[in-house]
């Protein structure tokens, strides 16, 4: 039987939270790094690897090229791997790249990841729903024990 079961199979509830808590996916943040330094050490490699000769027929504008395109990279990836969920005792507030909204507990009515869902997705009392790129699916059971958490806290706040 796995550790995660109990005798009736079942999986049992995760454990209550201290807030404030926060919830940030691992896999994106770990591609994310990799991929940074993967491409600046191939850039940095190749820029080495040209020699002088080579590397004095750039340009100022061809460096200033390259370099804003580098620059553009990081700001992209460092958008995907701030997005988070937070849990505070006012309310909710999730960041998704740079946009950063605040709710609270009464406008969240459900917490939803379907299968084949690559994020949660926040059903607000309005009628909107808001996307959570702070747990994500990629993760596992890991993204799965945040859903039920956060499920958990919407419904012992409302």
């Amino acid at each position: 039987m796995p550790a995660v079961s109990d005798a009736s199979g079942a999986t049992p509830e995760p454990p209550s939270l201290a807030l404030p808590h926060t919830w940030r996916p691992v896999g994106p943040r770990i591609m994310g790094i990799a991929l940074l330094v993967a491409l600046y050490g191939l850039c940095g490699f190749c820029w080495w690897a040209f020699g002088a000769t080579a590397r004095a027929q750039f340009s100022g504008g061809e460096i200033g090229t390259l370099i804003f395109f580098g620059v553009l990279i990081l700001v992209a990836v460092y958008a995907l791997v701030r997005s988070r969920v937070e849990a505070h005792d006012e309310g909710l507030v999730v960041v998704n790249g740079f946009r950063r909204r605040q709710f609270e507990w009464a406008e969240v009515v459900s917490v939803s990841m379907p299968p084949g869902a690559p994020w949660v997705t926040l059903d607000l009392a309005d009628g909107n729903t808001v996307s959570a790129m702070g747990i994500q699916a990629s993760d596992g059971n890991r993204s799965r024990v945040a859903v039920r958490q956060l499920r958990r806290l919407t419904a012992e706040k409302a």
